[in-house]
């Protein structure tokens, strides 16, 4: 995993409520949507963060399902636990993605949101995916590219700057361009893709523009020369910019679902 972005309590509380914002809660429509998950399903939730798509997916399998998630973050592990404790058939384990800690062809599907990004060894995370899925078995992966991040900006320079330092936080910005050769090598077959867009012309507290941003001013401090002050005036800018009616925010995520094929 990378080294950059530290998902400590503090930044576990801020992930959480940027996945409580209207865009992140309709990609987890989406999600599920892709799943198509059936009562009595089990699925894997690789890197399941603050439990909110965890909670939703046992919801579709049922008692007699089972949602089995990991992550390597014991906050995140902890709020998961904390969200889902009235689903029993649940479990959350410390793992990485690069060695999942169950038997092969275990689950009828599983899924991975923004994680892939962060892991250095994508072929065999993808290899374990493939691994721990059944035969007739999907999986659903969404990563961003973050080179299709657009802010509007008077300071171009400034942005520049942040934005360098922000690309410590990741290992492949821009991993939704190799996935679907990289599935294919790992042996699943591609059924679709979509695009996940992340647009807000406005800038006010319930967007995930505002929350990504703030994350981002914390992180870059102290980075490639990026000082408080300079990551301060990066993020007021955009409130001025809200206030003038002039703020534009978009960035764009990938989803894809794929299948293991069964051996006739």
């Amino acid at each position: 995993m990378s080294g950059g972005l530290e998902f400590d309590e503090d930044t576990s509380r801020k992930v959480e409520a940027l996945y409580l914002t209207p865009d992140v809660v309709e990609q987890r429509c989406l999600v599920l949507k892709a799943l198509q998950l059936r009562e009595g399903e089990r699925v894997l939730d690789v890197g399941s963060g603050p439990g909110l798509l965890a909670y939703d997916m046992a919801a579709s399998v049922g008692p007699v399902g089972r949602v089995c998630g990991i992550d390597i973050s014991e906050d995140m592990l902890a709020m998961s636990r904390r969200r889902c404790a009235n689903q029993p058939w649940t479990e959350f384990q410390r793992a990485d993605a690069t060695k999942l800690p169950h038997p092969d062809d275990a689950f009828d599907a599983a899924v991975s949101t923004q994680v892939y990004e962060y892991v250095a060894d994508i072929s065999t995370a993808l290899a374990e995916l493939h691994r721990v899925t059944r035969p007739g078995g999907r999986v659903v992966v969404v990563d961003t590219d973050y080179d299709s991040l657009v802010v509007y900006t008077s300071d171009q320079a400034r942005m520049e700057r942040v934005l360098s330092a922000w690309g410590d936080h990741f290992v492949h910005g821009g991993l939704p361009r190799t996935l679907t050769g990289q599935l294919r090598d790992a042996g699943f077959t591609i059924r679709q893709r979509d695009v996940v867009p992340m647009f807000n012309p406005e800038y006010h507290d319930n967007t995930y523009a505002r929350r990504m941003l703030a994350i981002v001013a914390s992180f870059v401090v102290g980075r490639r020369g990026v000082s408080q002050e300079e990551a301060n005036a990066w993020l007021a800018e955009f409130s001025e910019l809200g206030e003038q009616g002039k703020f534009f925010f978009s960035l764009n995520r990938y989803l894809f679902v794929a299948d293991k094929i069964a051996v006739r």
